[in-house]
Parts: structure tokens; C-alpha cells; sequence
């Protein structure tokens, strides 16, 4: 056999056939240190295949979060912070990898703190707002609704004071996120009260007026050509005085000063 591969070449290292031998026997030594190093001693040096779960810190004491890790072979690093009330001041808030991760020995897992202070936000006005978008703009806000407390007013549950501690507080002071507002809203009354008295007023005085009254203007009837003078209110309904409601409409009757309203004339809605 010996002479054989002789007289082929393959054993003399200078023909081709010794090359390419002494090659493939290079590469082969070459690949069984490759599978040696990646599949035997390397994963035995780096505990390839071995993890560790971690454990939830949320909710746990920064001064604490160190030693609780190492017993489990873990490092940690503040990543940054944020603020909830639901947790005490200096408090792991979030963690990543997430409780019941899989990583190795010696992972870090960075964490987010509770902030010792709440950041501040603006006082919102609230005034003559319902108490249900009262409501809604505070929970926007990071703020929370307090007491209610009713007073006499036209409106029901609308908005006439915000209170912070029994004090007064006016819209767009600094207040911390997560601040109880107590809230005064009006009680809705009886609704009632009297008509105010638009006869002579002009249109745009009168609607001005009625308007301001939290009333409605209601029909407008025109007596004879107003388009060239002085057109006024000739009369009202209801009458000057008399007992109406909020949201109530007032219909008008408006022509020249002095001009007798005849009951037939129809209504002309401006």
C-alpha cells in the first residue's frame, strides 16, 4: 500500500497529490479544534445552557434592589424615573427583562424608580363646566376629583369654585400631579325667575339682554316696515316680571315706536 500511494505521489510533500493531502489534513485538525472549542470547552467556561429566571423587583425599595439581585447572580441599573402615586417614593415602578425572563449569570436589569416628588401640572379652569367634563379634564390632567359640595344656583352641577385643602384655587397655578380638587357646583335651584323687561330695547339690546338672563329669544314678529327706522321691542312674551324658567324662550314683537300691535300679525322670524 505504501509503495502504492509512493508511486502516485500522494506522500511526497512536494507533488500535487502530497498538497493536497497534507491540506485536507490541515482543514480536518483545523475543524475537530473548531468542534473542540465552540462544542466542548466553551459552553463549560461560559455555562452555555444554563439561565436564570428573574425575579420581580416592582414594588421593591431601591436601597433593597442590589443585595435581593445578587442572591440571585443578577446586577441592576436605574434606567430612569417616572411618578404613580399607587407606589411609595423611591420604588422599582418597572423592570426589564420582565419578571420570569430567562438570561445568564451576571445580567443586568435596568430599572425605573419612583420619583421622591410628583412633577407639578396646571390648575385647569373648571369654572362653568359641567361636573361630568369637570371630571373628565381632571382625570386628563393626573388629577383627582374630591369632594362635591352644593351651592344655591340656577344651574345643576355646573361648576362655580375648585378647592384644594378647604382653600380656594384658581386655574393655572402649579399644582402636583395626582392632587385632590374639591369641586363647588351649583344645586339647580328652583329654576324660576322673573322676566326682564326688553320693551323699547332694540333688537340686538333686547337678545343681548334675554340672552344674558339665560333665556332663549323666542318668535319675532315685525309690525309694518321696519327696514328705514328706529324698530323697537312693542311687546314680550311673557310679560316684564312675570315668573319663568331657565332656558325659557321670550317672543318678541318689534316695529316703530308707538305702533299698535294687532294679534293677527304673523310671526317673521328675523
Amino acid at each position: 500500500m505504501k509503495s502504492y500511494l509512493n508511486k502516485m505521489g500522494f506522500t511526497r510533500p512536494y507533488t500535487l497529490g502530497g498538497m493536497i493531502l497534507h491540506l485536507i489534513l490541515a482543514l480536518s485538525i483545523l475543524i475537530i479544534l473548531c468542534i473542540f472549542y465552540f462544542y466542548l470547552y466553551l459552553p463549560r467556561v461560559t455555562n452555555h445552557g444554563e439561565s436564570i429566571t428573574v425575579p420581580s423587583v416592582e414594588g421593591l425599595a431601591i436601597t433593597k434592589v442590589e443585595d435581593f439581585l445578587a442572591d440571585h447572580d443578577l446586577r441592576y441599573e436605574v434606567n430612569d424615573s417616572s411618578y404613580s402615586p399607587e407606589y411609595p417614593p423611591l420604588t422599582v415602578l418597572k423592570q426589564y427583562p420582565g419578571a420570569g425572563s430567562k438570561v445568564k449569570e451576571n445580567r443586568k436589569i435596568y430599572v425605573s424608580i419612583n420619583r421622591k416628588n410628583p412633577p407639578t401640572v396646571k390648575m385647569p379652569d373648571l369654572i362653568d363646566r359641567s361636573l361630568i367634563n369637570a371630571e373628565a379634564v381632571l382625570r386628563g390632567s393626573e388629577l383627582k376629583r374630591g369632594r362635591i359640595q352644593l351651592v344655591s344656583g340656577p344651574f345643576l352641577n355646573m361648576v362655580k369654585q375648585m378647592k384644594i385643602g378647604g382653600n380656594q384655587v384658581v386655574p393655572g397655578v402649579l399644582i402636583p400631579k395626582g392632587t385632590v380638587v374639591d369641586l363647588v357646583v351649583m344645586d339647580g335651584g328652583s329654576n324660576n325667575l322673573p322676566a326682564p323687561n326688553v320693551l323699547k330695547f332694540t333688537y340686538e339690546d333686547a337678545k343681548f339682554s334675554i340672552l344674558g338672563s339665560n333665556l332663549n329669544v323666542g318668535d319675532i314678529t315685525l309690525a309694518g316696515d321696519t327696514n328705514k327706522i328706529r324698530a323697537v321691542v312693542l311687546k314680550q312674551d311673557p310679560t316684564p316680571g312675570e315668573t319663568i324658567r331657565v332656558g325659557d324662550v321670550v317672543d318678541l314683537w318689534i316695529g316703530e315706536e308707538g305702533t299698535e300691535i294687532e294679534d293677527d300679525i304673523p310671526a317673521d322670524p328675523l
